[in-house]
C-alpha cells in the first residue's frame, strides 16, 4: 500500500472537500493493496451490542455519508463503521465553502449540513456491501423539517435502514441546521426518543431482530442538563451513547487562519469538551447503556483516555484525515498495551 504520509502533502495541497473526495474514491481503486484488517497489530478483539470486533476502533458518522465506500474504508482495518448522517429527502447542504482545514492544531472546522444523497440511496449501498465488522447508521432531519416533525424524519429513516444496520444512532447534536441542538433539551428529548423508539420496537417485531439504538451528543451542553438527559435516554430505552459531536467553541484555535469560521470544530482541540462530556455521561449512566467515546482522538493514548472516562469502544474521523490509517493501529496498539477494552 502507498504510504498515507506520501499521499497527503499532495492531498492537503487540494481545496478541503476536493481532497475528501479524492481520498474516499481512491479507496475504490486501492483494492486488496488497502486489506490492512489481517495485520495482527489490528487484532483486540471485543464486542459492541452483542456483535464481535476485531477491534474496538471505529470510524465515525461524517466522512462515509453515503454509505458508498463502506468496502474500502472497511479494508482499513476499523472494527466498525458508521455512515451517515443520511436524511430522509436528499439535500445540498449548506454553500461552498463549507469545511476548513486547521493544521497548525490538527484541527477540522465543518458546516456541512447535512449534504447526502438521501436515504434510499443508502439503501441501495447498504444491500451491497462486503464489510464484515458492525456497521451503524447515523440519521437526521432535513433541514426544513420544523424541530415539531423532527420524529417524522428519523422514524422514516429509521424504518428504511433497519433491516441492513447493526445499530441506528440519533443525531441530535450536529450544529450545522438551526436549531436541531434544541432537540437535547430534557423535555423535547424525552417526546422524540419515546416516539423513536416505538418505531424501533415495532420494526423489531416486524423483523425479528432488535437494532440497538444510540443518541449523539453535543460537546458543549450544560453540565447540569447532563443527568436529566441521562435519565431520558435510559428511561426510553436506548442503548447506547456516542460522546460527542463537534463543538461551537475555539479553544487555542481563533487567531489562526480559519480559525472563527462558523460550523463545528473537530480535532485535538475539541478533545477536552469531548473528554469531559464523555465522563460526566458515564457517571450518570446505568452500566448497561454502551459509551462510544468520540472527538479528539489524535493518538494511542487519546484513546486510552476516553477508555479511562468509560468508553467501551471508540470512533476517529479528524485524526484519520491527518494520519490516515496508522491511527487505527496507534490507538489499537496503546488499548492493548494499556490492558483495555
Amino acid at each position: 500500500m502507498i504510504p498515507f504520509a506520501f499521499i497527503r502533502p499532495a492531498l492537503h495541497k487540494l481545496a478541503p472537500e476536493t481532497a475528501h473526495d479524492v481520498a474516499l474514491k481512491g479507496l475504490s481503486w486501492a483494492g486488496p493493496l488497502a486489506r490492512l484488517a489481517a495485520s495482527t497489530n489490528l487484532q483486540h478483539k471485543t464486542q459492541l451490542f452483542g456483535h464481535e470486533l476485531l477491534n474496538p476502533v471505529g470510524l465515525a458518522a461524517g466522512l462515509d455519508k453515503n454509505g458508498d465506500y463502506i468496502n474500502g474504508l472497511g479494508r482499513l482495518g476499523f472494527g466498525f463503521i458508521e455512515v451517515g448522517t443520511i436524511t430522509p429527502r436528499p439535500q445540498a447542504g449548506n454553500p461552498k465553502p463549507r469545511l476548513f482545514r486547521l493544521p497548525e492544531s490538527q484541527a477540522i472546522i465543518n458546516r456541512m449540513g447535512f449534504n447526502n444523497k438521501g436515504v434510499d440511496h443508502l439503501v441501495k449501498r447498504l444491500r451491497c456491501h462486503h464489510f464484515s465488522g458492525v456497521l451503524g447508521v447515523n440519521i437526521g432531519k432535513n433541514k426544513d423539517t420544523p424541530n415539531e416533525q423532527a420524529a417524522d424524519d428519523y422514524i422514516a429513516c429509521l424504518e428504511k435502514v433497519y433491516a441492513y444496520a447493526d445499530y441506528i444512532t440519533v443525531n441530535l447534536s450536529s450544529p450545522n441546521t438551526a436549531g436541531l441542538r434544541d432537540l437535547q433539551a430534557p423535555a423535547a428529548l424525552a417526546d422524540l426518543l419515546g416516539r423513536i423508539v416505538e418505531a424501533r420496537n415495532r420494526a423489531a417485531e416486524q423483523h425479528g431482530e432488535h437494532v440497538p439504538l444510540v443518541v449523539k451528543v453535543a460537546p458543549d451542553l450544560n453540565h447540569d442538563d447532563i443527568p436529566a438527559m441521562a435519565d431520558v435516554i435510559a428511561n426510553c430505552g436506548i442503548e447506547g451513547v456516542i460522546a460527542t459531536n463537534t463543538t461551537i467553541q475555539r479553544p487555542q484555535v481563533q487567531n489562526q487562519q480559519h480559525g472563527n469560521e462558523t460550523g463545528g470544530l473537530s480535532g485535538a482541540p475539541l478533545k477536552p469538551f469531548a473528554d469531559d462530556t464523555l465522563a460526566r455521561f458515564h457517571a450518570a449512566l446505568p452500566a448497561e447503556i454502551v459509551r462510544i467515546g468520540c472527538g479528539g482522538i489524535s493518538n494511542g493514548q487519546d484513546a486510552v483516555d476516553k477508555f479511562q472516562r468509560g468508553a467501551q469502544a471508540v470512533q476517529i474521523y479528524t485524526g484519520f484525515i491527518y494520519q490516515g490509517p496508522q491511527l487505527i493501529s496507534d490507538a489499537v496498539q496503546a488499548l492493548k498495551a494499556a490492558q483495555v477494552s
